[in-house]
């Protein structure tokens, strides 16, 4: 069965982001492709050191939780990313990760390329498409397919639960999560 990897950059493991998430992850699973999110929350990530082992080793040489998420990635056929907006921008160490995982594709064996999904970007007030068009960089530059909606992907809230009642950003999350679904199917059908 095709999946998609829902990678939640926030710090707090049930706020805004995660639950925006969990509204694509619904919709995805309401079109028969398993869904599953992992949270950044408490887990260890360091920064890229540019040593170049990731491509005799096929993994990251640095200890700590962004293996276990290339595992899983290299397993799945599509890829949505969120991030809270802090200072204008996607979260730091959601970026470090993001960067980790390329480096690893990229000196491998590719296993990001066709993989359908985008980014959505979580914040109060402002800064949501800077930090669209700043994970949005990592899809293209990974040979991924960033399938559209009817809007950018944000949702504004504060308050864990306030992104859900921005009715047109949830609107839109959930329309973008139906198309990476329905693309994935087309992309990889079940044989």
């Amino acid at each position: 069965m095709s999946k998609v990897l829902l990678l939640s950059g926030s710090p707090r493991p049930e706020g805004n982001t995660f639950q925006v998430l969990n509204e694509c992850l619904k919709v995805i699973e309401n079109h028969g492709v398993e869904a599953e999110i992992i949270s950044l929350a408490g887990k260890k990530t360091q920064s890229c050191i540019a040593c170049g082992k990731c491509a005799e080793l096929k993994k990251c040489v640095l200890k700590d939780d962004v293996n276990e998420i290339i595992d899983k990635l290299r397993n799945a056929q599509g890829f949505i990313v969120g991030s809270p907006v802090y200072f204008g921008t996607a979260r730091g160490d959601l970026m470090s990760v993001l960067q980790r995982i390329g480096k690893v594709s990229g000196a491998t064996d590719h296993f990001l390329s066709w993989k359908v999904g985008g980014p959505i970007s979580v914040g109060r007030r402002g800064g949501h498409t800077s930090s669209i068009q700043e994970m949005l960089m990592f899809y293209l530059m990974n040979d991924m397919i960033v399938p559209g909606s009817t809007y950018w992907n944000i949702a504004f809230g504060r308050m864990p639960g306030e992104a859900l009642e921005d009715e047109e950003g949830i609107r839109t999350v959930r329309r973008f999560a139906e198309n990476v679904a329905q693309l994935i199917k087309k992309i990889y059908p079940e044989k």
